[in-house]
């Protein structure tokens, strides 16, 4: 399961990108992802303090795209 996030900087908030977090819950339910995606927002909130965490979603790995 993968936590997508869209963080923009603090000081500068038209400077955007995507960030992920890689579970080993593929399985996992949805609601699961979602309870769990809170404390790790929490935690990547922490120690990226420059970076603010807009937007999130929790996708199957294998809905992501992945280039090789």
């Amino acid at each position: 399961m993968l936590l997508l996030m869209a963080v923009c900087l603090v000081a500068e908030p038209k400077t955007c990108r995507e960030e992920q977090i890689v579970w080993s819950i593929e399985n996992a339910a949805a609601m699961q992802c979602m309870s769990a995606a809170q404390f790790a927002i929490v935690e990547w909130q922490t120690s990226h303090p420059a970076w603010h965490v807009t937007r999130w979603r929790c996708v199957p790995t294998s809905a992501k795209k992945i280039d090789i």
